[in-house]
């Protein structure tokens, strides 16, 4: 049963009230003390931001978390396909799917976004974030490129920019206006001032 991401936003939306009627008035104890560590066999699906462990999920539930996953734009071509699998599947293959599958698959396509990442820094002769992608791939477990795509690849982009401000600043051709909106970027310091300032800022100091 392959479905469109419309439709799955569609069958999802409409799903929602009748399985928060459907819920219980008060919820189970959870078998996990405070503090208790919880193994991935009760993994939640992130969709629904739903703190259900997926063994207690209803199959109702299960299928609506899965099509939530589809129906996000921006899912990944692999969680997006395994997902599709999951449905197509038994019900088992969908609870797998939001214990496992899902992060296994959200791996591949991390893998993907960093290696299109490094092209682009490669080709723009960005070094740090060359250099924290190849760390990232070289180590290969899903920890490590989740933790560059999330926070790695943004400081290594904001420690490239600065070095491009520096070489603004030393350039001999590098106006009044342009040198104090590069000033005021390094001022500043943050990784969203210094990528404004080359992406737009250093324009608008010229014209």
């Amino acid at each position: 049963m392959r479905l469109t991401r419309a439709a799955l936003v569609v069958a999802a939306t409409a799903l929602a009230p009748a399985l928060l009627i459907a819920a219980p008035a008060s919820a189970a104890p959870s078998p996990h003390p405070a503090g208790a560590s919880v193994t991935s066999v009760t993994a939640t699906s992130d969709a629904d931001g739903s703190a259900t462990p997926v063994d207690e999920k209803s199959d109702d539930e299960v299928r609506m978390a899965i099509m939530r996953v589809i129906a996000d734009p921006s899912t990944g071509r692999a969680v997006c396909a395994a997902a599709q699998k999951a449905v197509d599947g038994t019900i088992e293959d969908q609870r797998n799917f939001l214990k496992t599958g899902r992060s296994a698959a959200r791996a591949e396509d991390d893998r993907v976004a960093v290696f299109r990442i490094l092209a682009v820094a490669r080709q723009n002769n960005g070094k740090a974030v060359v250099k924290e992608a190849t760390k990232a791939l070289d180590d290969g477990s899903p920890a490590a490129l989740r933790a560059f795509l999330e926070t790695g690849h943004r400081l290594a982009q904001a420690e490239d920019d600065r070095v491009a401000v520096f070489r603004i600043l030393a350039d001999p051709a590098t106006g009044a206006a342009l040198r104090a909106a590069a000033e005021r970027a390094l001022d500043d310091g943050t990784p969203e001032a210094l990528r404004y300032f080359l992406e737009h800022g250093r324009y608008e100091a010229g014209a």
